[in-house]
């Protein structure tokens, strides 16, 4: 009988079972952020999926880490697709980076362990289950999913196969950020009772007129299982966030790293506030429709409030999270800086702390790291599903304008069918999960 060859992903799982007294613990510790050149045979590949700029930033981190061979890269839009081909090829002093239009024919290959998406938030939930079927690996940016039934999805599937998953949240990787949840974890704050969270206003836009889809840009796949409308500029690309058929505008795009870090600084990465009520400004006209203004609170259910402001609040900072107990507080915004209410709460704060806010790298670095260990990321799907139901439950709670109580196990909301109804929604065909 013939000897089944061993796949990489095979390799890779035994390679773990070697190595897994090695694993770094997900949560608070320091992250690995560089890592000795690897031997061709013992690299990891990588298929990029998106390389808007986010997708750019990811990838040009990826191509530090000498352990790691991308060899492919895939996107509708053919100059993303190509400047990011000669990206990768100029890393590596080559032309072997190949390119794709179509994600299916990447996911294919068997010679790619990982991938990165980092496509529009309405994609997020079908690529990464597909990545998941096809034995990939994968670093997928916020918000997990577009609604709270993808979430689950995605969630149950990353379980099911055993998938190493990293959610883009990297502020979890970011030495001042993981200081003010250890702070909250450790007590010196007193009991928690307010986990502020710090977002932008939306934008809005005015009406635009269809125009003709330009040469090179597959549009019907950029808008797979979201409705069909009118192609314009507006419409794609960065500005995708700020409407609901592709995104959620600032509470996902921005409250999926705040939501997420406020979660963890409360121990509740595995549930979530019960209560929600809130209000908002929504654009009177024109393209987007994402919220302008808005502010909520959720509440969990021993009372600790989650409020999420917009830029509307006199004084506040920039982007970021306050985490505020009955002995205490501490606050770190994305520049970097901590602040807090008490000369020994700052005095704990190190030099690397200090030097805030390392973007990207030590995020990407636990994901190489865990795909080799079979550990944990630091940003697993169960946790990135949870904090991202926490953003979208602020959001359906002021479309519809109204108080929700949600039910954290059942994951449903209580005696509301209508806002039962908006945890999913309808896929183009043939799309679906």
């Amino acid at each position: 009988m013939a000897m089944k060859r061993m796949s990489r992903r095979d390799v890779l799982h035994r390679a773990a079972a070697c190595a897994a007294t090695v694993a770094l613990p997900p949560m608070i510790h320091g992250l690995r952020t560089t890592r000795a050149a690897a031997a061709p045979s013992e690299r990891l590949t990588m298929g990029a999926i998106g390389l808007g700029g986010q997708g750019m930033h990811n990838l040009k981190n990826f191509l530090t880490c000498e352990d790691l061979r991308v060899l492919a890269v895939c996107d509708v839009d053919a100059n993303h697709r190509q400047r990011a081909k000669q990206t990768v090829d100029a890393a590596y002093g080559n032309q072997d980076c190949a390119g794709y239009n179509d994600f299916r024919e990447m996911l294919a290959r068997d010679d790619i362990d990982t991938v990165l998406i980092a496509t529009p938030d309405h994609w997020h939930a079908i690529l990464a289950i597909e990545a998941a079927k096809a034995g990939k690996d994968m670093y997928c940016e916020k918000p997990i999913s577009l609604t709270i039934a993808e979430g689950r999805a995605v969630a149950d599937t990353m379980q099911r196969y055993g998938t190493v998953y990293q959610s883009g949240t990297q502020r979890r990787s970011n030495a001042c950020f993981r200081f003010a949840v250890e702070i909250a974890q450790s007590g010196l704050l007193g009991r928690l009772r307010e986990l502020h969270c710090y977002l932008h206003n939306g934008p809005t836009c005015p009406p635009q007129k269809p125009v003709p889809v330009p040469n090179g840009f597959d549009y019907d796949l950029w808008l797979g299982p979201a409705p069909y409308e009118p192609y314009t500029p507006m419409r794609c690309h960065g500005n995708f966030r700020w409407l609901y058929d592709y995104s959620g505008g600032q509470l996902t795009d921005l409250g999926a790293h705040f939501n997420d870090l406020a979660q963890w600084a409360n121990g509740t990465q595995y549930s979530g506030p019960t209560e929600y009520e809130g209000w908002a400004e929504f654009p009177k006209e024109g393209l987007f429709n994402t919220p302008v203004r808005f502010g909520v609170v959720a509440t969990y259910p021993d009372g600790v409030k989650m409020i999420i402001h917009d830029e509307t609040e006199p004084g506040r900072g920039p982007l970021g999270n306050k985490f505020v107990g009955t002995e205490g507080w501490i606050s770190v915004d994305n520049t970097g800086k901590v602040t807090a209410s008490s000369d020994e709460i700052l005095r704990r704060l190190s030099g690397a702390q200090q030097g805030g806010y390392e973007y990207m790298m030590g995020h990407h670095r636990n994901f190489l790291d865990c795909v080799r260990t079979r550990a944990k990321t630091i940003a697993p799907a169960e946790v990135a599903h949870r904090s991202t139901t926490t953003c979208h439950i602020a959001n359906i709670c002021l479309r519809l304008g109204r108080k929700l109580t949600w039910d954290v196990e059942r994951e449903r909301f209580v005696n509301d069918p209508g806002a039962d109804r908006m945890m999913a929604r309808a896929m183009r065909s043939p799309w679906r999960l």
